[in-house]
């Protein structure tokens, strides 16, 4: 089975609120993303702007790869606030993988509010050469 047709987001999650600051909820999304594979490895890539590093929380357990965060505006100092579109918002991305890459082995990077993971194989999942006696 490949793992795209096994890596889905949890549908039971969405349209979910966090508490905010100031007590009103803060609506939780789900990111884009993306998941490309080759022999060796799964990459993903998310797009996830204006969410830092301290904001991000990542994990792989019981078959699921989860990424939370949250995107938080903050005023620079000495500078008045006129107007402001974008929203403080909470994301949950939650991926079930049925054990398809090496939870040990995973690298995550965040630059300019992209997020990109190297999940290798597992190895039952690798291509083998089987020899003919």
């Amino acid at each position: 089975m490949s793992f795209l047709n096994t890596l889905i987001p949890n549908r039971t999650r969405t349209n979910l609120t966090q508490e905010g600051e100031n007590g009103a909820g803060v609506p939780t999304v789900r990111p884009v993303y993306e998941i490309k594979e080759n022999a060796d490895r799964f990459d993903l890539v998310a797009r996830l702007p204006g969410v830092a590093k301290d904001g991000l929380e990542i994990t792989a357990e019981n078959g699921q790869l989860r990424i939370l965060g949250r995107r938080a505006w903050k005023q620079p100092e000495g500078w008045t606030l006129l107007f402001r579109e974008s929203l403080d918002s909470a994301f949950e991305l939650v991926l079930e993988h049925e054990n398809s890459f090496d939870a040990e082995k995973i690298q995550a990077e965040l630059r300019d509010g992209v997020l990109r993971m190297t999940l290798p194989k597992a190895e039952a999942l690798k291509p083998r050469k089987i020899a003919v006696s």
